[in-house]
């Protein structure tokens, strides 16, 4: 702010600032807020001292408890609270580590429940601004909604219209996020020859994924690399698992369901050469990477092809534009325990949770519609989903198959290129966010532990 003393023009001391993230789960931490808190310092500095950025987590079904050091590992964000903590936050304003607040600030909303920044910003007296992906909700408690399409504007009253503006596809920003600087030299660490062919295998982060993915996906690559041995296989590694847990579901002693998918093992080898990734080597003599870089949006575009199950993965690899298959097996439903509010609950009570899953699951598979984000994007299945009883060599034949048709690979990539939103939606969120600091003045709200 400038004003003038003596026909001098002065910059006056802005007050300093809190802005407060709300997130939950790991997949909106990868794509939502990564994003957003590099535009918010880009466009509201660096200094915590004047701009502090905190983040605080609520639960989440998916969540996976690697989620605060994901968090921490983001440098823009200088205070991060774990999900145990948000009902006693929300409910009395206590926080364990007796946080303060600023006079002013802006609640900023990247996950979870939309009523969670109506109840915080009144807390607080901050003001409010919403990411809406399909819903707008509590429109007259909230100061601005950046929104991902025009239709959700025409979706609430006219009165709050002028609340809501167009910001774009946060998932979107992957894309220029896969061109940082600093990357490893991908070609070199995967030993890939000219003649190389690199298929991602993304099974999961979590148990209910991992028990029938890992087995599904390394049965596939056994079958495609006989049939094409020119063929490398890598894992981008979620940043929450560990490598010995996401061994444990290649190994048969820990996972049962290997025998059910395919009947192919592997065991974890870690190098001692300190450059060498580690790797998952079944007896045959089979070989995938582990990745554990991140983000590995750069190895992503480097992917011929990526198998891949459910999930904000799905996202992701559509805004790279990187071909992929979605698979969904169903060889034993009572493993499948990941879904949201109600049925989650019930699959997971102690004792008769295996029975609800079981008959959850099978209600479930016969009413899904379109699974894959890109295909949810466009009303139609540019990438093809395989859902039942799956065969890792069946699924390893259309893989043959379309690797043999590169041109189907290329319509694939040149479809998920048009359904995809355009980068540049972090930024015009951190402008909302901007506008909102702006037009408030210090309000008396919450000033620490109560």
């Amino acid at each position: 702010m400038r004003v003038c003393v003596n026909g001098s023009v002065l910059e006056k001391p802005v007050p300093a600032v809190d802005i407060l993230i709300l997130a939950n789960g790991p997949g909106e931490l990868a794509t939502w807020v990564k994003p957003t808190v590099q535009a918010l310092r880009q466009t509201l500095g660096t200094d915590p001292t004047q701009v502090r950025i905190s983040l605080m987590l609520s639960p989440c079904p998916h969540a996976t408890g690697q989620e605060v050091p994901m968090a921490r590992g983001y440098p823009e964000i200088d205070r991060v609270q774990a999900a145990d903590h948000f009902w006693g936050f929300l409910l009395w304003g206590q926080t364990p580590e007796a946080w303060d607040w600023r006079d002013r600030g802006v609640v900023v909303f990247l996950g979870g429940d939309q009523i969670f920044p109506v109840l915080i910003g009144r807390r607080l007296g901050y003001r409010t601004v919403v990411y809406a992906e399909w819903d707008a909700r509590w429109p007259a408690w909230i100061d601005a909604f950046g929104v991902m399409k025009p239709d959700l504007i025409k979706r609430v009253p006219p009165q709050y219209a002028h609340k809501l503006q167009v910001v774009g596809d946060l998932i979107a920003e992957v894309a220029t996020l896969a061109t940082a600087p600093h990357q490893p030299d991908i070609a070199q660490a995967l030993d890939l020859r000219p003649d190389s062919e690199l298929i991602g295998l993304l099974p999961g982060s979590k148990a209910a994924k991992l028990t029938q993915g890992m087995p599904l996906v390394l049965a596939i690559a056994h079958h495609l690399q006989t049939l094409r041995p020119q063929t490398r296989f890598v894992i981008p590694v979620a940043p929450t698992l560990d490598l010995k847990t996401l061994a444990s579901f290649a190994n048969p002693n820990s996972n049962v369901c290997i025998q059910r998918m395919g009947g192919i093992a592997a065991k974890l080898v870690t190098p001692a050469a300190p450059r060498e990734r580690p790797y998952l080597e079944t007896p045959t003599g089979l070989r995938v990477t582990l990745w554990t870089d991140f983000p590995h949006y750069s190895l992503l575009r480097q992917c011929h092809l990526c198998l891949t199950t459910v999930g904000a993965n799905t996202a992701e690899l559509g805004s790279l534009g990187v071909p992929m298959i979605v698979l969904l097996p169903t060889q034993q439903l009572d493993a499948m325990r990941a879904w949201d509010g109600l049925p989650g609950l019930l699959a997971n009570l102690p004792g008769v949770g295996t029975l609800f899953a079981r008959l959850i699951n099978r209600v479930a598979m016969g009413r899904l519609g379109l699974l894959a984000w890109p295909n949810i994007w466009a009303g139609e299945a540019i990438v093809p989903e395989l859902l039942g009883q799956l065969q890792p060599t069946a699924i390893a034949d259309q893989v043959f198959d379309l690797l043999c048709h590169p041109t189907q690979l290329h319509q694939m990539q040149q479809r998920l290129q048009q359904v995809r939103g355009a980068p540049g939606a972090a930024p015009k969120l951190a402008q909302l966010v901007k506008a909102q600091l702006e037009a408030t003045s210090p309000i008396s709200g919450l000033r620490g532990q109560r």
